[in-house]
């Protein structure tokens, strides 16, 4: 797994096809991936195949959490969005990696295209516990998504 912005992403960004907006615009989903997983710039949409599971317990559901999107700012010459950070209680899985990816088209159809993917650095345990997926600070030179 390698932290990307998809290719893809960037033509359909282009092609007006993501709305960041934060009323009103599309849904967005954090799917997790195990370490066998191949994923990376050349993501087109999201899939199950190397999807995590759940070891016991019902934290994680295929297809990831729903992103509370955070809409889109601009400071100075760079245009950034960002979410929420998500929270699954109780959790028993191992995660290498994600991606998110926009469920929702502008005529309201569903949607599987892949936004960016990012690497964890190794994988990260829950047994029981807590899983945290912490986005970085919304600003110009941290938040997850930014156009210079």
């Amino acid at each position: 797994i390698t932290s990307a912005i998809c290719s893809s992403f960037k033509q359909e960004l282009l092609q007006g096809k993501h709305s960041f907006e934060s009323s009103g615009g599309h849904t967005f989903k954090i799917a997790l991936f195990d370490s066998d997983a191949s994923l990376g710039a050349a993501t087109t949409d999201y899939s199950t195949s190397e999807e995590i599971t759940n070891t016991s317990g019902s934290a994680y559901s295929a297809g990831g959490a729903t992103l509370t999107n955070s809409g889109v700012s601009l400071t100075s010459t760079t245009a950034f969005t960002d979410f929420s950070d998500v929270t699954y209680s109780s959790a028993s899985f191992t995660a290498n990696g994600a991606i998110i990816y926009n469920t929702t088209t502008d005529g309201g159809s569903g949607t599987t295209d892949a936004v960016c993917v990012i690497a964890f650095g190794g994988d990260k345990t829950a047994s029981n516990g807590t899983f945290k997926i912490e986005f970085p600070t919304a600003d110009s030179s941290s938040a997850i998504i930014r156009l210079a």
